[in-house]
């Protein structure tokens, strides 16, 4: 068992006209004297486990590192296996030149870590060391469980084992921690679909979930709205937004986003996904959903609503309308404000802005208020017919 220890920094290495993060104050070092014990360890029956030291000694460490990034120094080297000086340093935001002289430090201390020059080089622990969960923070520890979501994970058929997992690592955590974390799970619910939306049947996300985890390519029925449509999907990732799920997949070389629920059909295939090595789904998503709104096409609208009754643009077009809306001075109207919309969908507007109700009104541009009349006209018609059994 190898643990760590923090101790006094020698004056002689961290000089007072050194780098700065290497200063030297002794109210420094009075806040971070502390000991974090069982970081690492070699497994059960190493042959050399008895050569290693049992307390691991990195007082040489500059007063101003935290304890949490030798933590995930290690920690991001035991889950990738090996990184260069250059992707350590952006992982945790710092300089190449603070990450050789952490691996420097961490190697005279006992640490199993090493560099290996070339193009295939880079920082790497000794294979069968593994870090250990005793690092993680209370707030850690909160956001941990916070971060399930029981709907989504039993859709895709992880309901017993997110539970699984969280009682696995609720029963790890220490005894302090495990009180907050229960005590955040009783008092918190995350329910990501909006009101008044049934979640939508996805009959074939299993097979989705399968295709994406193994990386395997699938057939599929795809409804388009006017058509269904036969596709054979590379499937990169799924996504859930706003209790809707997607699929992202490459079709003929090019990364497409689909909407699960109206994949008809599904058939796994022997072939795999040509994935590109340096493809990030969470930066495709957010990169792809963005251009998505920012080329809908739209219409700029004004129009004039009683001001207790503002919120309903908001529930009509979504939340953040009203408040990009350009609000225009009317003192000749007191109790109602005029606002300058920029709506997507213009061919949809026109009853979006109906759904409003009476209290709002379309005051330009002449075409979408006319269409409105229209709509409101065809509305009052109708109710205006004769009912068949005569009465009206």
């Amino acid at each position: 068992m190898v643990g760590i220890g923090f101790g006094r920094p020698s004056r002689e290495k961290h000089s007072p006209g050194a780098d700065p993060d290497q200063r030297d104050t002794d109210q420094a070092w009075n806040e971070w004297r502390i000991r974090v014990a069982d970081i690492w360890q070699r497994p059960a029956g190493a042959s050399d486990a008895r050569n290693l030291p049992e307390v691991v000694d990195i007082s040489a460490y500059p007063a101003r590192m935290r304890a949490s990034r030798l933590v995930n120094l290690l920690l991001l080297l035991q889950s990738r296996g090996g990184m260069t000086a250059a992707q350590l340093a952006e992982e945790l935001e710092v300089s190449v030149r603070t990450i050789h002289r952490d691996v420097e430090e961490l190697s005279a201390a006992g640490v199993p870590i090493f560099a290996e020059r070339g193009p295939l080089g880079g920082i790497r622990l000794v294979d069968g060391y593994r870090t250990r969960l005793t690092g993680m923070t209370a707030d850690e520890a909160e956001a941990l469980f916070l971060s399930g979501l029981p709907g989504p994970a039993a859709q895709l058929g992880l309901g017993t084992v997110v539970a699984a997992a969280q009682l696995k690592v609720m029963a790890a955590l220490p005894p302090e921690l495990r009180s907050r974390a229960s005590r955040l799970v009783q008092r918190f619910h995350l329910d990501a679909a909006g009101w008044f939306k049934a979640n939508e049947d996805v009959p074939h996300l299993a097979t989705l979930s399968t295709a994406v985890w193994e990386g395997r390519m699938v057939a599929v029925e795809y409804d388009r709205g006017d058509e269904v449509v036969a596709r054979t999907l590379g499937p990169l990732g799924l996504v859930l937004k706003g209790g809707v799920w997607y699929v992202v997949a490459t079709v003929d070389g090019q990364a497409r986003t689909y909407r699960a629920s109206r994949v008809v059909s599904a058939t796994l295939l022997d072939e795999t996904v040509d994935r590109a090595e340096d493809f990030d789904l969470a930066s495709f998503w957010i990169e792809s959903t963005a251009a998505y709104e920012r080329e809908q096409p739209s219409t700029v609208v004004d129009v004039r609503i009683r001001e207790d009754q503002s919120w309903r643009i908001n529930q009509v077009f979504g939340t953040g309308t009203l408040a990009a809306g350009e609000r225009i001075e009317e003192p000749d109207h007191p109790g109602t404000i005029r606002l300058r919309l920029r709506l997507g969908f213009p061919d949809e507007v026109p009853g979006s802005l109906l759904a409003c109700g009476h209290n709002l009104e379309v005051l330009a541009p002449p075409e979408i208020r006319d269409r409105v009349i229209m709509l409101a006209n065809r509305i009052a018609d109708r109710y205006r017919e004769a009912i068949p059994d005569g009465r009206r």
